[in-house]
């Protein structure tokens, strides 16, 4: 959500449950204004909020001359001062998935893991065991990319890709209609496509690539993973996620206005296959 209409964003998604104070979002208006002018970011938004045993996690990101690939996530503890995550890696979020329960609020804190690994040096393979520590704040780092790559969600138009792969706001993206607005079909992941790459040259001849170039949420694995429905007397979409319970998305038809936000445990509801 931009945080400029932060107060405007969270009234329409607060059916969720999703709130913040009045003192906290008067807070991040004000910080993210200093945030955005000290990284010199072309636009702040604010991703949301991760929920602790001792402490929350303010998430918010920066966004540089890339929508998707130049964005950096900050996080605080009291709404005005960030520090900045590291970039989530592959081997980062293979080893903090092994880390159950929920957050604990302090990002110095240390898991520990024990791997049993293999030495095939010598004749004969020897296992042994060591133990690997992990800081809540790469935690923290995998949780929102994980988020990202599987929950985020824009209205198809929104954006545009350029001739040179940039990745920007459509500023003549008018909105949805109400009919669009109802359709899994008109949404996608705001994330580097996975599904799009797989299709046949066929499969992609009605496509716009200037538009269509991200993974539509109607192929999303398992079915029924995502919960639509019409709110506010049919004038606001609200696009809930049944795989990451507290990412939130709004779309008010007809209109530029839409948004996403995640205030949950960071936990990934992996028993949704059996729930359906």
């Amino acid at each position: 959500m931009d945080f400029r209409s932060l107060h405007f964003s969270l009234d329409l998604v607060a059916g969720s449950g999703l709130v913040l104070s009045p003192e906290q979002k008067a807070t991040l208006q004000t910080s993210l204004v200093i945030l955005k002018r000290h990284y010199k970011f072309t636009r702040v938004v604010f991703w949301g909020k991760i929920l602790g045993i001792k402490a929350d996690y303010y998430i918010a990101q920066g966004i540089g001359h890339d929508e998707i690939s130049d964005k950096k996530t900050l996080y605080s503890l009291n709404c005005m001062e960030w520090n900045l995550l590291p970039p989530a890696t592959k081997t980062m979020i293979d080893e903090t998935s092994v880390i159950k329960g929920c957050f604990l609020g302090d990002p110095s804190h240390d898991y520990e893991h024990i791997e049993t690994r293999k030495d095939e040096e010598g004749h004969e393979a020897q296992e042994e065991e060591i133990t690997v520590k992990i800081k809540e704040e790469q935690r923290l780092a995998a949780a929102i990319s994980l988020i990202d790559k599987e929950a985020a969600v824009v209205p198809r138009g929104a954006y545009i890709k350029t001739p040179h792969g940039h990745v920007h706001t459509n500023r003549s993206f008018e909105g949805l209609s109400v009919s669009e607005a109802g359709k899994l079909s008109s949404y996608f992941h705001f994330a580097e496509p996975v599904h799009l790459k797989q299709k046949s040259l066929l499969e992609k001849a009605d496509l716009d690539p200037s538009i269509d170039f991200m993974d539509s949420l109607e192929n999303d694995i398992p079915k029924g993973s995502w919960s639509l429905q019409f709110e506010k007397c049919s004038s606001v979409l609200v696009l809930r996620s049944l795989l990451w319970c507290g990412l939130t998305f709004y779309h008010i038809p007809m209109t530029p206005q839409h948004g996403y936000i995640y205030m949950g445990t960071g936990l990934k509801n992996i028993d949704l296959p059996f729930m359906l």
